[in-house]
C-alpha cells in the first residue's frame, strides 16, 4: 500500500512540472542525408501552442548558435541565414507541444550537440525547459582514386558507408563505373547486404582471376581494387550505399540508397609501340617470291613476362580502311597460327609462311605471288602479360599501316594588291609511303566561307591542263597552273577583278601505278590551306538609273521605252576612252518576281546578242551616248508586258597596271510596262484617212461625169422633124 501512494504521490509530482524532450542520441548520420530531430513539451502551463528555440553548441557546454525559432524570423544566426532561407534547414509544427527540426542535407560541419528551448508560459517555474542531443556528421564521400593510372597499374577505390542502425537493418555497397560515351554506369563489384560478392557481367573473369579484389575495412570502410588495367578502365566511378531490411518472409527491402561519384579515372597507355615494315624481297611480277618483314622497338614498357604476337593483313587498293582488308594469319603469344579464311589453304601447304625470328621481329613470306597478291601489307602487333593463372592475356593492340600520308600546303607567291594585277601561289605537297606518284591537281575557290565551291584549273597526272566551269572563256589566256618541282605546283591567275575576290586552295590527289604501263590508281587526297585575294581598288564609282517616258503602249507599235543610263565619277583622272560596259537588259511577266529571263545584252566589244523569245516583236539595242543604251522593241504584243531592268558591269583602263578592270556588277531599279489594245488610237487615223480619200474619189468621180457628159456626149447635127401625116393601113 505504501509502494502504491508512493508511485502515485511521483506521479503527481511529474504532472505538474514541464518536460521538455527530444530523441535519445547520439544521431549518427553522413553527408548528404537528411535527418529530423523531433522536440515535444509536456506538462505545461499557460496557452496550448507552445513556442520552440533551437540552437546548437560545437562541443559540450560550448558557444550557442542560434537556428530557428517559432515566434523570431530574425533568429538565425548569420551563418546559417541563407540555409534557413532556402529551406535546407527548417522546423515543422507536428502538433501544438510538438515541432520538427530538419536539416535536409547533413555536413560534417553540423556535428554538435542540438538544444531545442521552450519559452516558460507557467506560472511557476517547474520542470525542464531545454533539451539536448548530439548530431555526428560523418564524410559518406568515397575516398577519391587517383586520378592518372599507368596502364598494367593498379586502381584502388575506397568508399565509407556509415549509418546510425536504430533497428536491424543491413549495408550492401555497389561500386560501378560510367564511360565517356555511355549514360548509364555498368556495375563492376557489390558487397552485402548479408555478406555475399557479387559480380558485373564484364568483370567477373577478372574477379575469378584476382584482377578485381574487395578489401573489407573497419568503420564502414570498403575498398576495391582493380589490377592492370587497360585504357578499357577508363571512365568515371562511383559508390552506391543501399540500407536493407529483411521482412520475416525472407524478402529484402530497400530503405535508404545512396550514390556518390568518386571521381573520373584515366588510363595512360604504355609508350606506344615503334614498328617499321621492310620489304625484304619484293617482286617484280607473279610467281615470283615476297617478304615482308615486321620490327617491333620500343619495348621497353612491356610488363615482365610479357610476349608479342603479330597479325598480317591485306588490301587490295592502297589507302583503303586496314578495318575492311583481309587477314592473312596471326600469331599469338604462344606462337599459335590463326589462318584467315582466303589464304587458309595457302597457309596449310606452305605457300604462305608467318614466321617469328626475334621476340620482336615477324616475317611474312610468299613462295609464289598470284595477281590478287598485289596491294597493301599492314602488320598489327598485340602485347600480351601473364595473369594470376599463368596464362596470357591480351593486353595492348598496337597497329601499323604503311598507307599513304599525303599533306599539302599553300603559299602565296605574288600578292594581288589592285585590280589587274597578277596573283600567284604555290602548292608543296609532302606524302609518305608513297613511291613514284602522280597528282591531280585542282585550284578550287569560294566567295566567302560556306558560299559555293568553284573549280578554276585543273591538272591531270600526265600533266595535261583543263579549264574548269567557273572559268570565263575570255580568260583562259590569264589562267596557268605548272608544276614547277617534283612535287610542287604553281598557280597564277592574271588581270585580278573585282569578282576574283574570295579564297583559294589547292586540292590534290596522288595517284599510283602498281605495274609499269598500268592505268593510275587513286590512293590518297588532301586539301590545302586557303589563300584570300582581298583588295579594294580605287578606281572610279559607278551609278545606274532607268526611266521611260510612258508605261502604257498600243499594239503594234514602235515602242522605245527604255534608256539604261550609267553615270561616273573618277577618283582618279581618266579619259572617257579607257572606260566601256557590258549591259544585260532582263524581262519577267510579274511584278517583282524573280527568275527574270535575259533578253539582249551588248559586250564591251558592241557586240549584241539577242536571246530567243516567243514573241512575234523584235527588240533592238541601240547606244544613244558614251552612257546611255537604249532597248527598242518593234511591234509590240501584249506578251511583252511585263517588268524591265537591266544590270551593268563597267570596264576601266586601271593606271596602276595598264589592263582592263573589271568593276563591281550595277543593277537598275525594275520598270513595269503594259502594252494595252486601244481601238480608237488604233482605228482612227485609218478612219480619218478613208473618209478622205472617198470623199475625194465621190468628187471627183461626179466631176468628171459631168464633164465626160457635157464635153464628150453631146449631138450637134440637128435633124428636123418630119410633118408626114400617118398612112391608113391596108389590111389583106
Amino acid at each position: 500500500l505504501q509502494a502504491a501512494v508512493f508511485v502515485i504521490f511521483l506521479s503527481f509530482l511529474m504532472l505538474a512540472f514541464r518536460i521538455v524532450s527530444v530523441p535519445p542520441g547520439p544521431l549518427i548520420r553522413v553527408e548528404g542525408q537528411p535527418v529530423s530531430i523531433l522536440c515535444d513539451v509536456m506538462e505545461y502551463g499557460g496557452p496550448d501552442e507552445q513556442d520552440f528555440e533551437w540552437v546548437m553548441t560545437r562541443v559540450q557546454n560550448g558557444p550557442e548558435i542560434k537556428i530557428i525559432s517559432t515566434f523570431d524570423p530574425g533568429y538565425s544566426h548569420s551563418s546559417l541565414t541563407k540555409r534557413v532561407a532556402s529551406g535546407e534547414i527548417s522546423m515543422n509544427r507536428l502538433k501544438d507541444n510538438e515541432v520538427e527540426l530538419r536539416i535536409s542535407d547533413v555536413k560534417s560541419a553540423d556535428s554538435g550537440f542540438y538544444i531545442c528551448q521552450t519559452p516558460s508560459t507557467d506560472s511557476e517555474i517547474k520542470g525542464n525547459y531545454e533539451a539536448k542531443v548530439q548530431l555526428i556528421g560523418k564524410s559518406g564521400l568515397p575516398a577519391a582514386p587517383v586520378p592518372v593510372v599507368s596502364e598494367s597499374g593498379d586502381i584502388l577505390l575506397s568508399c565509407n558507408v556509415t549509418r546510425e542502425l536504430t533497428q536491424p537493418t543491413y549495408f550492401s555497397v555497389t561500386w560501378s563505373i560510367r564511360k565517356a560515351k555511355t549514360l548509364e554506369a555498368e556495375e563492376i563489384l557489390s558487397f552485402g547486404p548479408q555478406g555475399e560478392v557479387t559480380t558485373g557481367p564484364k568483370y567477373t573473369r577478372r574477379y575469378t582471376d584476382g584482377g578485381v579484389r574487395l578489401v573489407p575495412g573497419r568503420n564502414g570502410v570498403f575498398e576495391l581494387v582493380i589490377s592492370k588495367v587497360t585504357t578499357s578502365d577508363d571512365g568515371t566511378y562511383g559508390c552506391t550505399g543501399t540500407e536493407w531490411a529483411h521482412e520475416s518472409r525472407g524478402k529484402w527491402l530497400q530503405i535508404v540508397e545512396s550514390t556518390k561519384e568518386m571521381g573520373p579515372v584515366t588510363v595512360t597507355p604504355i609508350s606506344d609501340f615503334t614498328l617499321t615494315l621492310d620489304p625484304i624481297a619484293t617482286p617484280k611480277l607473279t610467281s615470283e617470291p615476297m617478304e615482308v618483314a615486321c620490327h617491333v622497338t620500343n619495348i621497353t614498357n612491356l610488363p615482365a613476362g610479357g610476349r608479342l604476337g603479330v597479325s598480317w593483313q591485306h588490301s587490295a587498293l592502297p589507302g583503303s580502311d586496314p578495318q575492311s582488308s583481309n587477314l592473312i594469319g596471326s600469331l599469338d603469344a604462344s606462337g599459335n597460327m590463326l589462318a584467315g579464311a582466303t589464304y587458309s589453304d595457302r597457309l596449310k601447304s606452305g605457300a604462305i609462311t608467318l614466321i617469328r625470328v626475334l621476340p620482336n621481329s615477324f616475317i611474312l613470306r610468299f613462295l609464289r605471288t598470284q595477281e590478287v597478291d598485289m596491294g597493301q601489307y599492314t602488320c598489327l602487333v598485340s602485347a600480351w602479360t601473364v595473369n594470376s593463372q599463368g596464362g596470357y592475356v591480351k593486353t595492348k593492340y598496337c597497329f601499323l599501316s604503311p598507307g599513304p600520308i599525303l599533306n599539302v600546303v599553300a603559299k602565296r607567291i605574288r600578292e594581288a594588291s589592285v585590280g589587274g594585277s597578277t596573283f600567284e601561289m604555290s602548292c608543296a605537297v609532302s606524302m609518305e609511303n608513297l613511291r613514284e606518284a602522280g597528282f591531280s591537281v585542282l585550284i578550287q575557290s569560294q566567295d566567302s566561307v560556306g558560299a559555293a565551291v568553284k573549280t578554276i584549273i585543273l591538272l591531270s597526272p600526265d600533266n595535261v591542263v583543263q579549264h574548269g566551269g567557273a572559268t570565263d572563256p575570255n580568260r583562259k589566256d590569264q589562267l596557268v597552273l605548272l608544276k614547277s618541282g617534283a612535287a610542287e605546283f604553281q598557280f597564277r591567275l592574271g588581270a585580278v577583278q573585282l569578282s576574283d575576290r574570295g579564297f583559294y586552295w589547292c586540292d590534290i590527289t596522288a595517284f599510283t601505278k602498281q605495274q609499269p604501263g598500268q592505268t593510275w590508281t587513286k590512293a590518297i587526297s588532301a586539301e590545302s590551306n586557303k589563300v584570300r585575294i582581298d583588295f579594294q581598288e580605287n578606281g572610279p564609282s559607278f551609278a545606274i538609273a532607268l526611266r521611260s517616258d510612258a508605261t502604257t503602249l498600243g499594239f503594234w507599235v514602235y515602242m522605245m521605252p527604255k534608256w539604261c543610263c550609267l553615270s561616273h565619277t573618277f577618283l582618279i583622272s581618266s579619259p572617257s576612252d579607257d572606260l566601256v560596259y557590258e549591259v544585260r537588259w532582263f524581262f519577267t511577266r510579274l511584278r517583282g518576281g524573280d527568275g527574270a529571263t535575259l533578253v539582249a545584252s551588248v559586250d564591251r566589244f558592241g557586240v549584241v546578242k539577242k536571246e530567243a523569245r516567243n514573241s512575234s516583236s523584235d527588240i533592238s539595242i541601240e547606244r544613244t551616248n558614251t552612257h546611255s543604251y537604249e532597248l527598242n522593241v518593234h511591234g509590240a504584243q501584249d506578251s511583252d508586258s511585263g517588268e524591265y531592268h537591266c544590270e551593268a558591269t563597267p570596264w576601266y583602263l586601271s593606271p596602276s597596271t595598264g589592263a582592263w578592270t573589271e568593276a563591281g556588277e550595277l543593277s537598275s531599279s525594275r520598270l513595269f510596262l503594259t502594252v494595252r489594245f486601244a481601238v480608237w488610237d488604233s482605228l482612227k487615223l485609218p478612219l480619218l484617212y478613208g473618209a478622205v480619200a472617198s470623199l475625194g474619189v465621190g468628187l471627183f468621180s461626179l466631176i468628171f461625169g459631168l464633164v465626160c457628159a457635157h464635153c464628150c456626149c453631146r449631138n450637134t447635127a440637128h435633124t428636123p422633124r418630119s410633118r408626114n401625116k400617118l398612112l391608113d393601113l391596108e389590111m389583106d
